[in-house]
């Protein structure tokens, strides 16, 4: 049985379970005398490590997009195994990152993306093995499964094309209608505007980014009739971009949060 996670809504797109702060401590990646085995840890805390791919009993699975995991300096891994988010307490001694039972999440996900999870979720836990190379990292566990990851850089607000993939109530995320993933997108412009997909409708409209919030003028959509997911779709992400919102950006992920707590996450594809 898996474990639950609430998590904010504003803070749904990365699972920011844990302040990541640059304090030394005790905490994974300190590398202080804790008790470890005295040799260096490895640099991954601070990184955003995307998930290439997941070997679990010899068959290996290419990550879907959003797969990624980040160790905080203060002894947490949180991240998406693909579909849902996740956190759990980790322990870094030199090249042995230990993972404890995890918290997540439980969103329907596209059979697919749940297989992935499924077993991301499996390799991802107890002690793995950490090899290091060019920005790229692989984690083993001891009966031989394996993850990979890259390390990627972060998307800017303005410029990238955000896909939106989960609608947020308060604390509470759910997955997008059967059928409607990747249909709704928006890209902020360099002067003032944003564009992109309602989910059927193509729209512009202006933004204007102050501080934590982005406040949307009024929008001007095409008229097309496109199936009942998409439509619904549609209304709600239009009733996030009706005026002000609080927005959040932690690497590739996005927030927008209306004041009547309604909202949409949204993801940069590499």
């Amino acid at each position: 049985m898996r474990n639950q996670l609430s998590i904010p809504a504003t803070a749904l797109a990365v699972l920011a379970l844990a302040a990541c702060g640059a304090e030394s401590g005790s905490g994974a990646g300190s590398g202080g005398d804790g008790g470890g085995s005295g040799t260096a840890d490895l640099p991954l805390t601070g990184v955003h490590w995307s998930v290439d791919s997941v070997s679990v009993d010899g068959k290996k699975s290419a990550a879907p997009g959003g797969a990624h995991v980040e160790l905080t300096t203060k002894g947490r891994a949180q991240g998406n195994y693909g579909c849902n988010h996740f956190g759990a307490d980790v322990e870094v001694d030199g090249d042995t990152v230990t993972v404890k039972p995890a918290e997540s999440t439980e969103m329907a996900c596209e059979k697919k993306i749940q297989g992935f999870e499924d077993a991301l979720r499996k390799a991802f836990a107890g002690k793995l093995k950490a090899k290091l190379a060019d920005g790229r990292l692989t984690l083993t566990t001891e009966k031989g499964d394996a993850i990979t990851l890259t390390e990627e850089r972060p998307s800017p607000l303005v410029g990238a094309k955000w896909e939106v993939n989960s609608l947020l109530s308060g604390e509470t995320a759910t997955s997008l209608p059967a059928g409607t993933e990747k249909k709704a997108h928006l890209t902020f412009g360099k002067d003032g505007t944003v564009r992109g997909s309602l989910g059927c409708n193509r729209f512009t409209s202006t933004a204007k980014i102050s501080g934590s919030t982005i406040a949307f003028g009024r929008i001007a959509a095409t008229r097309m009739v496109c199936p009942d997911p998409q439509m619904d779709l549609e209304r709600e992400v239009l009733k996030v971009l009706a005026g002000k919102v609080t927005y959040e950006v932690n690497h590739r992920g996005l927030s927008l949060t209306a004041e009547n707590g309604k909202g949409l996450a949204a993801t940069a594809p590499k």
